[in-house]
């Protein structure tokens, strides 16, 4: 499942299923009919990672109402990922547990730091039948603009970057 360059817009999802804080599957295949916004960090417990995941919990309802499920993932544990969710109050979005064997939904969109050991900053969107439509991968320590994602979400639209790709 390794892959050697990010994924890019255009090419399908790999199919996953990871534990999420509370242990429950996410399966990537039964998102199908709804977009998914797949917005990966480094690691938990870094304010960088907390400010990210609390943007996706703060516009929950606003996802919801887009037809589109929005989660979290990174290389920590279950366990880690719920201490984390509740310590930052994170009730309904989930955060996934991509832990073991380490990395490798990261390493399947091409998104995988080998010399750190966890992913890249990134947000990745995909339509409702589960092909990529975004990919934007932002520097380790900074957080993602949310609002750039709602406005390609809403079909506004969003300009290319040099570390990112949208279609």
């Amino acid at each position: 499942m390794e892959r050697q360059t990010i994924i890019q817009p255009g090419e399908h999802a790999p199919n996953f299923s990871l534990k999420d804080q509370r242990s429950q599957t996410f399966g990537l295949l039964e998102e199908m009919g709804r977009r998914v916004l797949l917005s990966f960090h480094p690691l938990a417990w870094t304010d960088f990672c907390a400010a990210q995941m609390q943007s996706l919990e703060e516009n929950y309802a606003l996802f919801s109402s887009m037809n589109t499920v929005a989660v979290g993932i990174s290389v920590d544990s279950v366990t880690c990922k719920k201490a984390w969710a509740d310590s930052l109050k994170i009730e309904d979005t989930r955060i996934l547990a991509d832990f073991w064997p380490h990395g490798k939904v990261a390493q399947a969109y091409g998104i995988f730091r080998d010399a750190n050991g966890f992913s890249e900053r990134a947000n990745i969107i995909l339509d409702e039948k589960q092909r990529v439509v975004f990919v934007k991968v932002y520097p380790v320590h900074s957080v993602p603009d949310i609002a750039e994602v709602i406005r390609f979400l809403q079909g506004r639209e969003v300009s290319r970057t040099d570390s990112g790709n949208a279609v």
